[in-house]
């Protein structure tokens, strides 16, 4: 994982993305590919749901590097959020207590 996130991070520099790109502008794109994730779940496009999910995945880590901070320090602080949290199962969605 280590090895494709270097690689996006160069991609991302050799298309001027982290140079001259905006954290809103990133987060803007990542609205974007959340939007197509919801479409391939609309029509259960396998393929189309892996795409999207990538994608979620290499903006959000864009935008960690624009940050300054490290998407797996993210990802540990809101595990040790969720990993306390309570609630229940309602209508197909977890609710927290």
């Amino acid at each position: 994982m280590r090895t494709l996130n270097k690689l996006i991070l160069e991609w991302a520099k050799d298309k001027g993305i982290l140079e001259n790109g905006t954290p809103i502008a990133q987060c803007e794109k990542t609205y974007e590919e959340v939007n197509e994730l919801r479409c391939a779940l609309d029509t259960d496009n396998k393929a189309e749901i892996i795409d999207a999910l990538g994608d979620i995945y290499v903006t959000i880590l864009i935008q960690a590097e624009m940050q300054g901070v490290k998407l797996e320090d993210c990802i540990a602080s809101a595990y040790n959020i969720i990993s306390k949290r309570t609630g229940k199962m309602i209508d197909g969605q977890f609710v927290k207590d």
